[in-house]
């Protein structure tokens, strides 16, 4: 079949990335044609810095050399820029003559520098700085002149006076507005930022207005700037860095409607023609051209689902935040860090240690940040800000950071190592630390290089090199092995958990007896450790077909009660979701004077605890108290801990109590490879410490949120956010997905926590979040598995449960 024709006008991060999602998704679908108008493959404009700084060169910096084209069919026009697009032939056509024809167009021909209008702007030595020639320029002067002036006291201003000073030069930097970056920092991080790059040796002259550019003797090259105010100061090198416009001449010239950019809708189609598309500072969506990576990369994303004809998925606008790094100096700036009618401000000032915080927060939320000299949680409040958590709970820490909100257990941590495995590193292109991680693991990556490579992360604007390479450091630290040694399940064999639960499921084998004698154990009979391993495999793989052995399980399973240590029993009886009755305390009073239980404790998980029941006593207490049982001493679903929630609590904006009850009732006998907590909470405020749970459920005003993976054992490990959910109905499907996909994949006494960070957070999104039949059917095998499974308090026959063991010795 023929292939469509799709032509790209511009060769930048923005189109060439829009490509890169295109193939990935629809490689074969088009023939393609890109036009740029400089002579150099794709290649990172935000690297340029570093590379006028002298820390890079050019061939560095390239994305995507001439061999990606090459290897990817693409027809590449390299120094031809594209001067007009007949709409109606369809066809485009460069300045040279050569002409293009296509079926989908897409324009990435993104932004041009603002030139101040002012006399002698035509002169030698006077400059933008946008591209690779502009960066040679600067280079080539800072060899053979003195004074350099850049007009324009933002980002980019910032860079290139760097940039020439580091290569010998004088530099002044020349700012309009009252402070530096007054797009990116306050007034007071502003003043903090100017000493510091003052102390570095830049000169400033802010507040100032340039009025002309004047010729040097010799009447060809500028050689002073004039101000308003009547003064000058010496240049020989000018670089205009006083911001950019959108490159929209091609497209009004082809009738496309602009305003502020070419005007796209959500698919990133023209709303003049809908066989053309625009991405990146070119495009105006929702009257918002960006000039950040970030947004551009997403854009691409969308446009690129579209033009594979999927179909499926709209750009809605980005939430956008700055972190970068001028000459050293760290900077953080997200959402409305300047307040405003309705705002409340937290600051942190420490001039002396330079470090600057501002907080905006309104109606309980944080809406911007302000941060310099310290960044580290720039990503975390970024996060805050964009799930609109309230954050009343947490006020009083939250200018100190995310190592300091709860008992995180990240002391003594660096910050990859206290991130979650779904916390973004790369902003610019979206990637976690999951997925750096198991990169770097699965691929053997030792380099930077190497990292940037397979996942770019850190090979766009680099502010997140100093995190990815502690990623690198202690993902393939000394420990690490390109090929690691596969630990087995015991000494009684060199199969790992992952061979057997393969070989249990591919030869449907259901007796312990026969996955010993096809796998070759070199005990006949099995050990303790790995025999409750086999019971549990068997059973999970294949319910109601292998037989559950109770003598394969450990002994508070065989007893169904917790031992402890002069030899008693515990009973907990169950409490769905933490509610009780009148009627069950009086049962549990009266089963503890009737057979003398020395102890009644409240545990953690808001259950009774009956403490000193003595083996022979077991089943009458369990018979006179009447409750299900709590599966307190089992590998299974232990507690739901909840808070009041609405019912009762005056902040309360959910029904956690009944949410406990039905995720309780739903999934009580569920028998995993280690036990397993719940807790809901009623509201952000998190009264039950969903947090820190194999699944927390918390409340908030649209429904629910979904957190797994936590852990409040010996070692706190906080949950990740999984996702949003609307109602009851989803918590349970979810829920159970998510349980039944760590009881099928989960290894025996590996914890939720320790699955997750093993398969990934990415692995877990995908089988539940991103497959929706396969979300439904995991749900549907963990209801089939718990359907008919014994109460074995109460069915001893159906639960096979030795009742001669409560039998005393010497007893008939």
């Amino acid at each position: 079949m023929k292939k469509s024709r799709l032509v790209l006008i511009g060769n930048g991060m923005a189109g060439v990335r829009t490509l890169e999602e295109l193939l990935k998704i629809a490689p074969d679908l088009y023939d393609i044609t890109v036009f740029g108008a400089e002579p150099h493959p794709n290649y990172n404009r935000i690297l340029l810095s570093p590379v006028l700084a002298g820390e890079q060169t050019l061939e560095q910096i390239v994305l995507n050399p001439l061999d990606w084209y090459r290897d990817n069919g693409i027809t590449l026009h390299l120094g031809k820029r594209v001067a007009t697009i007949d709409r109606v032939r369809r066809v485009v056509r460069a300045d040279d003559g050569t002409e293009a024809h296509y079926d989908r167009l897409l324009i990435a021909t993104g932004s041009v520098p603002f030139v101040l209008p002012v006399p002698g702007k035509d002169l030698t030595g006077v400059i933008a700085y946008r591209d690779i020639a502009d960066t040679q320029a600067m280079i080539d002067a800072a060899t053979k002149y003195r004074h350099a002036v850049v007009i324009g006291g933002g980002l980019l201003g910032l860079e290139a006076a760097n940039g020439l000073m580091l290569r010998g030069m004088q530099v002044t930097v020349v700012h309009i507005a009252p402070w530096l970056m007054e797009r990116q920092l306050d007034d007071a991080a502003g003043q903090l930022l100017q000493k510091s790059l003052e102390d570095r040796g830049l000169k400033f002259l802010i507040g100032a207005q340039t009025q002309a550019l004047l010729p040097d003797a010799a009447g060809g090259r500028v050689g002073a700037v004039r101000f308003q105010d009547g003064t000058e100061i010496p240049a020989d090198l000018v670089v205009m860095a006083a911001g950019i416009r959108p490159n929209t001449t091609l497209a009004e010239s082809a009738g496309l409607h602009c305003h502020r950019g070419i005007v796209v809708n959500d698919t990133l189609q023209t709303i003049t023609d809908p066989r053309i598309y625009a991405v990146g500072e070119c495009a105006a969506h929702r009257g918002i051209a960006y000039g950040l990576v970030a947004p551009l990369f997403e854009q691409g994303k969308v446009c690129a689902t579209h033009l594979a004809q999927f179909g499926i998925g709209r750009y809605t606008g980005s939430q956008t935040s700055t972190k970068l790094k001028v000459t050293g100096i760290d900077l953080f700036s997200a959402g409305n860090f300047t307040g405003g009618p309705g705002t409340e401000q937290i600051v942190l000032s420490d001039p002396v240690g330079g470090v600057y915080k501002k907080l905006v927060l309104q109606d309980d939320r944080l809406v911007g940040a302000c941060l310099y000299g310290d960044t580290v949680d720039g990503s975390w409040y970024f996060k805050l800000l964009r799930d609109g958590r309230k954050v009343a709970d947490i006020r009083d820490k939250l200018m100190f950071g995310e190592s300091n909100i709860g008992d995180v257990g990240h002391q003594g941590h660096n910050k990859a190592a206290a991130m979650a495995d779904g916390d973004e590193v790369c902003g610019c292109n979206g990637v976690t630390k999951g997925s750096i991680c198991k990169a770097i693991k699965d691929k053997g990556l030792f380099t930077l290089d190497e990292v940037r490579k397979h996942t770019k992360a850190s090979a766009s604007c680099g502010s997140c090199t100093g995190l990815v390479e502690q990623l690198l450091m202690f993902t393939a630290g000394g420990d690490y092995s390109a090929a690691p040694k596969k630990k087995a399940l015991c000494g009684c064999t060199d199969a790992s958990h992952a061979d057997v639960r393969q070989a249990i499921r591919e030869h449907k084998l259901l007796t312990i007896d026969s996955v010993i004698g096809t796998m070759g154990w070199r005990t006949p009979n099995g050990c303790a450790s790995c025999r409750p391993a086999l019971n549990y495999y068997l059973i999970s793989t294949w319910p109601k077909e292998a037989q559950d052995d109770p003598q394969s399980r450990f002994i508070n399973e065989r007893a169904h009660g917790n031992i402890q240590k002069d030899g008693t029993y515990s009973v907990i009886p169950r409490m769905w979701g933490g509610e009780t009755t009148a009627d069950e305390l009086r049962r549990i009073a009266d089963a503890v004077d009737k057979y003398k239980i020395p102890t009644v404790k409240v545990t953690g998980g808001q259950r009774i605890d009956l403490l000193g029941v003595k083996k022979e006593d077991l089943p009458a207490v369990w018979k006179d108290i009447g409750m299900p049982s709590g599966h307190a001493y089992a590998k299974a679903l232990r507690t739901v801990k909840t808070c009041v929630g609405s019912e009762w609590c005056r902040f309360g904006t959910q029904d956690s109590t009944q949410m406990g009850k039905d995720l309780e009732r739903a999934m009580w006998r569920m028998y995993a490879p280690h036990k397993v907590k719940f807790a809901v909470s009623g509201c952000p405020r998190n009264c039950a410490e969903a947090g820190i749970k194999d699944v927390g459920i918390i409340g908030v005003d649209s429904g629910w949120e979904m957190y797994i993976a936590g852990n409040g054992g010996i070692k706190t490990e906080v949950a990740h956010f999984f996702t949003k959910l609307k109602t009851p109905e989803e918590v349970l499907e979810y829920t159970g997905a998510f349980c039944q996909l760590y009881r099928e994949e989960g290894w025996y006494l590996e914890r939720t926590v320790h699955y997750v960070n093993r398969v990934g957070l990415d692995h877990v999104k995908r089988r539940i979040l991103d497959d929706a039949a396969g979300r439904k059917a995991l749900w549907e095998r963990l209801q089939y598995s718990l359907d008919g499974e014994p109460d074995p308090w109460f069915e001893f026959d159906k639960a096979r449960v030795d009742v001669r063991q409560f039998q005393p010795v010497g007893a008939a």
